[in-house]
């Protein structure tokens, strides 16, 4: 698994510079990135990029809350909102209450190719790059 983990740290690691080249995700942290991954026993993982180490710290924290979100519900970050303000599932269903939801895209279930599944999340560009980063980096795995 940590082998894994560190060849998908690498890939996002040379990521990074091309998603800076989109002013869009260049203007929110400046490559101050980071990623939350939590394995199915719970155990953690994760990794901080960039070189201002107060927004690195910011940016973790949003991705572990991702990451332990999907953790919890088994369910992408953004969707599970729409889920329990619908009335779909009960607000304190998975124990998160309405108030400690995230909301934002970035936080997504990974299944391995060896069915191994991790939750993620990303966080420091738009939602949708932290989408699109993590599963270029984790589809070869």
């Amino acid at each position: 698994m940590k082998e894994q983990i560190a060849q998908a740290l690498s890939a996002i690691e040379n990521l990074i510079p091309q998603y800076l080249q989109i002013e869009e995700d260049k203007q929110i942290s400046n490559g101050n990135v980071a990623i939350c991954i939590i394995d199915e026993e719970g155990a953690v993982y994760g990794r901080m990029y960039g070189e201002d180490k107060p927004r690195r710290r910011q940016s973790y924290k949003v991705a572990w809350t991702k990451a332990s979100q999907v953790w919890l519900t088994g369910v992408k970050t953004g969707e599970y909102e729409k889920m329990v303000f619908n009335n779909i599932v009960d607000e304190n269903a998975n124990g998160i209450e309405a108030p400690d939801l995230i909301g934002w895209q970035g936080g997504q279930p990974v299944t391995l190719k060896d069915g191994t599944k991790l939750s993620i999340g990303f966080s420091g560009f738009r939602g949708t790059t932290d989408l699109e980063i993590v599963e270029k980096a984790f589809s070869k795995l």
